[in-house]
């Protein structure tokens, strides 16, 4: 089972030529405000205050760089890079506002050859919303041969075992967690470590 053994901020950027320089294979992350994004990649690192989450739910509109390091059972290291998106939905500000985030995020996910990974955070308790599956779309008509889009349904503590069964008959890759209860986390990761290195460990 692939780990993360390290995890460090490096930047944030509020447009393309602010980014990080490109070189390491990059898993961005995308989900409404609230989905619990942050939570999320504080739960894959292992490291609580690692990716901040605002008070103001789709507040936080920078584009965040994490450095990873992930570690296989056999010590072999492998270097990544997760980028936290801005989330969506939530924002109370003008529609210029608006229409410029979503411009700059538009360039950057289309322009990032770096990206090879794309984590779709869904509530696993509504699966069905319009925001999201305009999202699944979109990264379905963008994403090029070398990516690859990855659901991960956060809050699936609050399903019951027939619900998850639902989520996976229609989602067979699909990655059910809960950070709350600490379930299916290393799955996740998992999940996210064989689609960046094509390997099994």
């Amino acid at each position: 089972m692939a780990r993360v053994i390290s995890a460090l901020f490096i930047k944030s950027s509020s447009n393309i030529d602010e980014a990080v320089a490109e070189g390491v294979l990059e898993v961005a992350f995308l989900g409404r405000s609230n989905v619990g994004k942050s939570s999320l990649i504080n739960a894959l690192t292992c490291k609580k205050q690692l990716a901040k989450s605002s008070s103001t739910p789709g507040k936080t509109q920078l584009i965040n760089f994490f450095d990873i390091t992930y570690e296989d059972d056999n010590k072999n290291r492998f270097k990544a890079r997760f980028v936290d998106l801005p989330g969506f939905g939530y924002a109370k500000v003008s529609k210029e506002k608006k229409k410029d985030w979503h411009k700059t995020l538009n360039d950057f996910i289309k322009n990032r050859v770096s990206i090879r990974v794309f984590v779709h955070l869904i509530d696993a308790r509504h699966t069905n919303l319009d925001i999201d599956i305009g999202v699944s779309e979109y990264l379905n008509s963008i994403a090029r041969p070398d990516q690859k889009i990855l659901n991960i349904y956060t809050k699936a503590d609050k399903l019951t075992q027939k619900e998850i069964g639902l989520i996976l008959k229609k989602d067979k890759n699909a990655a059910l967690v809960s950070v709350l209860k600490k379930r299916g986390i290393d799955e996740a990761n998992q999940k996210i470590f064989n689609m960046l290195f094509g390997v099994r460990v």
